[in-house]
């Protein structure tokens, strides 16, 4: 196997949120971005899940990297990170401080 270290790219991005991009075998990266109180999701994760447990979540779709997951619009949102005033359809780069 290879260095650990080159499966994971981890980014700090304005506001102190982490974009993390993890590869995997013959797939697309799995990616993220952390903030303080939540964070957004690639379509790998699922939503459900998520607001089962009761977290701030957003999911998005279609991305490959964190500069992706920036400009993509919301895919669907938990009911915690709806009680922040995030609603579908809003660009990530715009929700960050909210996270």
């Amino acid at each position: 196997m290879g260095n650990v270290n080159s499966l994971v790219n981890v980014k700090i991005l304005n506001g102190g949120v982490l974009g993390i991009e993890v590869t995997l075998p013959d797939s697309p990266p799995l990616v993220t971005i952390r903030g303080r109180r939540g964070f957004v999701m690639c379509g790998y994760l699922n939503i459900n899940v998520a607001e089962k447990l009761g977290l701030i979540a957003v999911r998005v779709v279609g991305v490959k990297n964190v500069e992706e997951m920036l400009d993509k619009e919301v895919a669907e949102v938990t009911s915690r990170a709806r009680e922040l005033g995030i609603r579908e359809g809003m660009k990530v780069k715009d929700i960050l401080k909210l996270l």
